[in-house]
């Protein structure tokens, strides 16, 4: 049964299970993931209850915490601790490193100079030979996968102009420069998709 007393998203009732099946294979050999940007929590209960072998790390913003702790605190996962506070353009980054990292639906909520900054620091999160799987929806030589996610699109920047459905070259650009190769780009439903990348090491 689903709490009524705690933040909620459909889509990430709608999408955790297709997610959970790419990270599956992908986070196979982890032991270790921060996921940037929990947001409900929803993900993070959903993974680490079928993923035993990962301690699952969340953390978002100071302002998404009460919720997301919450949530996690009643899920009562030994593979689940509490969340970190991170802001990724703000906040001082946690002293661990972990072998994976998980983003859902936050590239396209970041402005370009944080999307940036997330991968300038990624070298600083993650050891060598880590993982990266980010999912959402993305553009194909800047053009829109669907009329949906121009529409998708359109409703970010009139909340906020630097908001928007960013580039797939664009952002695999800016994990080859942090040192991760894209290893598949997989399809997902509604019009997303999820890239995995693998750092090279070094």
């Amino acid at each position: 049964m689903i709490p009524t007393d705690l933040p909620f998203s459909q889509a990430c009732e709608n999408n955790k299970a297709p997610i959970l099946a790419v990270l599956q294979q992908a986070f196979a050999n982890c032991s270790t993931v921060l996921e940037v940007g929990s947001g409900t929590g929803q993900h993070a209960v959903h993974f680490a209850a079928a993923l035993p072998h990962l301690r699952w790390q969340a953390s978002d913003q100071a302002l998404y915490l009460p919720g997301l702790t919450e949530r996690l605190r009643r899920a009562a996962l030994p593979n689940l601790p509490l969340p970190l506070q991170l802001d990724i353009s703000a906040d001082a980054l946690p002293a661990q490193q972990f072998d994976a990292l998980f983003s859902a639906n936050t590239l396209h909520i970041m402005p370009w100079p944080v999307v940036e900054q997330f991968f300038s620091r990624l070298n600083e999160l993650l050891s060598e030979q880590a993982m990266l799987c980010i999912y959402g929806p993305f553009n194909y030589d800047g053009r829109f996968t669907s009329a949906s996610n121009r529409a998708f699109d359109q409703s970010l920047k009139s909340r906020d102009p630097a908001m928007g459905i960013r580039d797939i070259a664009a952002v695999t650009a800016l994990a080859s420069a942090a040192g991760f190769s894209l290893q598949q780009d997989h399809s997902m439903p509604a019009n997303n998709r999820l890239l995995q990348f693998l750092r090279n090491g070094g």
